[in-house]
């Protein structure tokens, strides 16, 4: 666990074991054994803007997302968080990822959201373009082309993989570890921060959360759990009892 990470108190929690011993060149044919999930993903996230649609107007005149849609948008960012994790987002597993929406916990890339009980309804007309947009500047940079997002050229949600700051570092990790055998834990835990802010961008875009995006990278594999006893300031020494 990332010991100089801050208590994670957003909605979604994004985490990632760098799982070893890592091939030192699988990851130059990954693109290939992943195309059985793309093909997939691509029919899974039509599904989830078609039910982020419903989940809108759910939300405007009930103040709720309905759980059963909500649990399903949610299984989609989890199986693209493993996808991706698995390949040019992180290489951070030679663990095939499993076809499944549901949560796999010994699989070392893991994602939840936690559900919301009510939504606003005012803020589902302007959050998901106009208060998200700050975001979206740096998401473009981090993940280029490759983000879950929304799409302003044709008014629609995708995914696809590669490219941004977050694919060249992982390209630069990969080639590292072609000739070295090992993967550079700075680059994987900087990798891992930038992830993190991407899919908490995605689930609070989508409607999933009211709560807004931090600004900040939250580095590291592991998000540390909320502490509700973690004291804002240091309370004074008890005064020494008697001898």
């Amino acid at each position: 666990m990332n010991e100089h990470a801050a208590p994670s108190l957003y909605p979604l929690r994004v985490e990632g074991e760098l799982d070893g011993p890592l091939s030192r060149w699988l990851w130059l044919v990954k693109w290939i054994l992943v195309i059985p999930h793309f093909i997939v993903l691509v029919f899974l996230w039509i599904a989830f803007v078609v039910l982020t649609v419903v989940a809108f107007f759910a939300i405007l005149f009930t103040g709720g997302y309905p759980r059963a849609l909500f649990d399903f948008n949610v299984g989609v960012l989890r199986w693209s968080w493993r996808v991706v994790f698995y390949s040019y987002s992180a290489l951070g597993t030679d663990r095939y990822p499993p076809f499944t929406l549901a949560d796999v916990p010994d699989y070392p890339a893991r994602l939840e959201v936690a559900y919301p009980q009510s939504l606003s309804r005012g803020l589902v007309l302007v959050k998901w373009w106009l208060l998200a947009l700050p975001h979206y500047l740096i998401v473009a940079v981090f993940a280029g082309g490759a983000w879950a997002g929304f799409n302003a050229a044709n008014d629609d949600w995708a995914w696809t993989s590669g490219g941004g700051l977050i694919g060249l570092l992982v390209l630069i990790a990969g080639v590292v570890l072609l000739f070295t055998g090992r993967y550079p834990r700075s680059i994987f835990d900087f990798v891992m921060g930038m992830n993190r802010w991407v899919y908490r961008v995605a689930a609070y875009a989508t409607l999933m959360t009211d709560k807004y995006p931090p600004f900040r990278l939250d580095m590291g594999g592991q998000e540390s759990a909320p502490d509700p006893a973690r004291a804002d300031a240091i309370s004074p020494k008890p005064a020494p009892g008697p001898a």
